[in-house]
């Protein structure tokens, strides 16, 4: 019995020193993993950082781009008929976006149906329009009713876009 106690005298404070190292080193290695995950971080910024605002201003130049007035006054060409007139203004919409489609992995989902969403509008607006006017009027008068159509609507999706791409820059930094 005296043996048991020797042994729980040795026993139960080197368990007790034992115990406090491990929780010592426990907290020192909770202590380096997240100063590792901090600097992982840190160096993921650096790189996702500059690619993220590349995307912001390619999608704001995409979006400014396919606004109509800059897009009419782009394209106009005064030989175009109406039809020739909305293919090159349907095409360069569908060229800039897709070359533009990759952007998305850098931004908000909220903020690429936005982005999709104007240039389909604008698809049908165009579309509209051109449906209105004879095939064989001039690229003219297609651009006077695309600008028609596009005063006469209540909502702007291309400006609403470009206010939400705003926002979304403004909340990462």
């Amino acid at each position: 019995m005296e043996a048991l106690i020797e042994f729980g005298k040795i026993l139960i404070p080197a368990s007790l020193v034992l115990y406090a190292v491990y929780l010592t080193v426990r907290s020192f290695i909770i202590k380096e993993i997240e100063l590792k995950k901090l600097e992982i971080r840190t160096r993921s910024i650096e790189t996702i950082l500059p690619a993220r605002l590349q995307a912001y201003e390619r999608m704001t130049l995409f979006l400014e781009r396919i606004s109509p007035q800059n897009l009419l006054i782009r394209l106009n060409n005064p030989g175009l008929t109406a039809r020739d007139f909305q293919k090159v203004l349907l095409d360069e919409i569908r060229n800039e976006y897709n070359h533009n489609a990759s952007q998305q992995v850098y931004m908000s989902e909220d903020v690429w149906n936005q982005i999709r969403n104007a240039k389909e509008d604008l698809i049908m607006v165009i579309n509209d329009a051109a449906s209105q006017v004879a095939a064989e009027a001039s690229g003219i008068e297609l651009s006077k009713k695309i600008f028609e159509t596009v005063m006469n609507k209540n909502v702007d999706l291309i400006h609403m876009a470009l206010s939400e791409l705003r926002k979304e820059i403004q909340q990462t930094f």
